[in-house]
């Protein structure tokens, strides 16, 4: 791989490894420090990322236009930035429930923002034949500080005190920014953009995605499958811990093992690629990362459950880092350069809307009944997703289709 990819690489996994360290440390910090009840601290977890979606819905637009690599260095400061102003507040005891929300947002804007500029980056730094390779790295490194990051964030956080996974996490993004100034590839200029942006601009990724064939029931079954998965962690965390007596140190290992699959997956997306196509990796692969889910409503206590846990998130995760590579790069080749960050900013603010509305939905019905009945429905829903894989002609998903042209707004 090219030396502007290493460190484009080196980039995401400097922030992906701090922000893994400071998992979960915003609603850890409003029940340590703010003494947060249950509302606020879900209030926090919805609220916040909903807002910054909304907050990122102008931002696709906007960077479209202009080149990424600046775009991505912006949005690292302004994370860097932010993220800073908790561990101030906290050291002179000012503090509020309201700046955590708004930190919350904004770092959720800039996420997004960030990763849909990191994406139209790499199609034009990396050659077609290698897209699926850059992707498999990027996945690779996403589920493994997943499994390491947030057990040494808790070991941090009893050693050193509440806020210092927080500062980790902003000098993770200011050695980000540091990282892209290292890429010395001449970046291509971006399309000429109009002079004031209009309605047109802020939804023609999501034009694009409903309007492709096999953009569209991607989209559709990620929405579905990836927001019924994170709508279930709540729901197996009240069972496991409550209902079932697990320690929390069982939990985080029942999380933190599987994702160790990741590597496994995403090792494997190139090599399946080339023995069974993309065709089979985007419909059976897709298929599989469903089926599993439903096993999670009949953990029971013991030994024995525990193993039950590991094992089929084990086989989720497999399926997923298998899966969303390959994913990624048909996403990258069948939209055109113009409408990269468009799309890709559309696709995340859709993805964040829905594990938002589909966790408050998992929440309500299992208040309204038990968090094994939620899991149960959670489990039979996502059973349906395939469907929306299978409708599509196998050769929708194979090869590269040609481009099409940009959308007359945005040309």
């Amino acid at each position: 791989m090219s030396r502007g990819f290493r460190w484009l690489w080196a980039s995401y996994a400097v922030s992906a490894y701090g922000s893994g360290f400071a998992f979960g440390a915003l609603p850890l910090i409003a029940v340590l420090v703010l003494e947060a009840g249950p509302g606020q601290v879900s209030a926090l977890a919805a609220i916040g990322p909903a807002v910054g979606a909304l907050l990122a819905l102008p931002l696709g637009p906007w960077m479209e236009f202009r080149r990424k690599r600046p775009v991505m260095i912006l949005m690292d400061l302004a994370r860097f930035a932010v993220l800073l102003t908790i561990p101030l507040a906290y050291a002179f005891e000012v503090l509020t429930f309201g700046q955590l929300l708004l930190v919350s947002a904004v770092a959720a804007a800039g996420r997004i923002a960030f990763n849909a500029a990191a994406g139209a980056h790499l199609k034009g730094l990396v050659p077609p034949g290698e897209l699926l390779v850059a992707n498999s790295r990027f996945e690779s490194t996403n589920w493994s500080s997943i499994a390491v990051g947030p057990p040494l964030g808790g070991a941090a956080i009893g050693l050193f005190g509440p806020v210092v996974t927080v500062i980790a996490d902003a000098v993770s993004y200011l050695l980000s920014a540091l990282c892209l100034l290292g890429i010395r590839e001449r970046e291509a200029p971006p399309a000429p953009g109009p002079s004031r942006l209009h309605a047109r601009e802020l939804v023609d990724g999501w034009r694009h995605l409903l309007g492709h064939p096999g953009l569209r029931a991607l989209f559709l079954n990620h929405l579905l499958v990836s927001g019924l998965i994170m709508a279930t962690e709540p729901l197996l965390a009240v069972l496991m811990l409550g209902e079932l007596g697990f320690p929390p140190w069982q939990y985080g290992l029942a999380f933190a093992v599987p994702c160790l699959g990741g590597l496994i997956g995403s090792r494997l997306a190139r090599r399946v690629v080339a023995t069974r196509g993309r065709p089979w990796v985007l419909r059976v692969v897709g298929t599989l990362r469903a089926v599993w889910l439903i096993g999670l409503a009949f953990v029971q206590p013991g030994a024995a459950g525990l193993l039950t846990v590991i094992a089929i998130e084990l086989l989720i995760i497999i399926c997923m880092s298998l899966h969303n590579p390959v994913l990624a790069t048909y996403r990258l080749e069948h939209t055109p350069a113009p409408l990269l960050a468009r799309t890709l900013t559309a696709w995340a603010i859709s993805s964040g809307l829905a594990i938002a509305a589909l966790s408050a939905l998992a929440g309500v019905l299992a208040d309204l009944t038990s968090a094994r009945t939620g899991l149960v429905v959670a489990g039979a829903l996502i059973l349906v997703s395939p469907l929306l894989l299978i409708r599509v002609p196998p050769e929708v998903y194979a090869g590269i289709q040609p481009q099409q042209d940009p959308p007359k707004a945005a040309a």
